[in-house]
């Protein structure tokens, strides 16, 4: 398929929705399911491997076909996992065999391909953060719903224990009331995140492996002329993704949500920071924000991609704190988590009173964590609800919820002020919305 005719822009992206529905194949306990990956990057070609091994495992899953704008890319992954390839990935989507796909795209492809996927029938594991715009994240809401489909947000670090076990210690009450939540994520490198090496022999007026599709890579964005820092780094870019906010808060605020009693909006998002090192990029290198709920309580998250000293991952409470990331990235394993209880006086005398000095003591209590891969457990869980059609660990309503901060958080940092969200509207907002 020639891709010399391909505009695609916002306005063709969400006709897309008005597509007829794929057919589909209803898939028993014991078939296997064939899977495209769209997007054969880094990323794609490693959870692919995932995938596959998984598949080898247990024979539930096979890789079936790839895609990517970049020749080499195709051919090495078509015969790393012996299957076929392509360059336009609406030949992948047309094909009635497969079942599922994993998107490893730019973040400014994530939602046209998650949408026209599941409009031609198939389940989708879609790569953090789930898209670029809130509306997109809206698009995909109402077509999961459309279709019936399964998605799945590829922020494995929710399948992690830590976060279902804080969510407990929150039921229970051993943190009173939820006052605020708290994160980061913190690098730093000689030559700056993001800063991938780029292959001087690749382009769009080259042959053979070398080879680049840059109008389809460029998609529903803006028209540009080839810029190989653009291709190969495009997290520094606007058009393309919203920098620290959605490459890593993504990892910090889903799993948040997993916490809570329930996944929520935002009503209040303020954000900040600056280019303070790393001047090649037009997305900050530090960058923070404050997100304001309903329902009482905050979110404080912190990051700069040029010092590494983070901040503890944890849920405050009028009652205690639950610690869910003491020394390490909210991706990253850790061994406990720890309840410590609010105290006061040189004696120690728990706040929390006699009640709960009787339940739980005034100690600090640790909570054991398994070692576990929680790649391979956040993809088995969607090939198990594949089957069942059950709702996956990161559904796209909690991704959504997360999608809306972060993306508030790029827009009040590039405009400079404070929004709101209005929930029953999809809309950010200057002023706080009506009842």
């Amino acid at each position: 398929m020639s891709n010399s005719n391909l505009t695609m822009n916002r306005r063709t992206f969400f006709g897309t929705a008005a597509l007829s529905l794929g057919a589909r194949r209803v898939l028993g306990a014991n078939d296997r399911i064939n899977l495209g990956i769209i997007g054969v990057g880094g990323r794609g070609s490693y959870v692919g491997r995932y995938f596959a091994r998984i598949g080898e495992q247990t024979g539930g899953v096979r890789v079936a076909a790839v895609c990517d704008v970049w020749q080499r890319r195709v051919r090495e992954n078509k015969a790393f996992f012996h299957c076929d390839g392509y360059l336009d990935y609406r030949e992948l989507l047309a094909r009635n065999d497969i079942d599922a796909v994993l998107i490893a795209t730019p973040d400014h492809w994530h939602a046209s391909q998650a949408i026209e996927a599941m409009r031609s029938g198939k389940d989708v594991y879609l790569e953090k953060p789930m898209c670029h715009t809130i509306k997109e994240a809206k698009a995909l809401v109402d077509t999961v719903k459309e279709t019936g489909r399964v998605l799945q947000v590829g922020s494995q670090t929710t399948s992690g224990q830590q976060w279902h076990k804080a969510k407990q210690v929150i039921a229970d009450g051993m943190i009173g009331k939820m006052i605020m939540s708290q994160g980061s994520y913190h690098r730093n490198s000689r030559e700056g995140e993001w800063n991938w090496p780029i292959d001087p022999n690749a382009g769009p007026d080259r042959k053979g492996d070398d080879y680049i599709d840059w109008k389809m890579w460029l998609g529903p964005a803006p028209a540009r002329p080839y810029d190989p820092d653009r291709y190969f780094r495009f997290r520094k870019y606007w058009d393309y993704s919203g920098g620290i906010a959605t490459d890593l808060f993504y990892h910090v605020v889903a799993p948040l949500n997993i916490c809570w009693d329930e996944p929520q909006f935002p009503h209040k998002v303020m954000a900040g920071g600056q280019i303070a090192v790393f001047q090649d990029r037009e997305v900050p290198d530090t960058f923070h924000l404050i997100a304001e709920y309903r329902k009482g309580h905050s979110v404080v998250l912190s990051s700069s991609m040029a010092n590494s000293q983070h901040i503890p991952g944890l849920i405050r409470g009028h009652l205690g704190t639950v610690i869910m990331v003491e020394h390490g990235r909210f991706e990253g394993y850790a061994p406990y988590i720890t309840v410590r209880p609010e105290a006061a006086g040189p004696g120690g005398r728990a706040i929390v009173g006699e009640e709960y000095a009787g339940r739980w003591g005034t100690a600090p209590i640790r909570i054991p964590i398994e070692r576990e891969d929680t790649l391979a457990k956040h993809i088995n869980n969607f090939l198990e609800c594949m089957r069942s059609r059950g709702k996956p660990t990161l559904d796209v309503e909690t991704g959504a919820k997360a999608q809306v901060v972060i993306s508030m958080a790029v827009q009040s940092y590039r405009e400079g002020r404070v929004l709101y969200f209005d929930e029953a509207r999809w809309r950010v907002l200057a002023r706080p919305p009506r009842a």
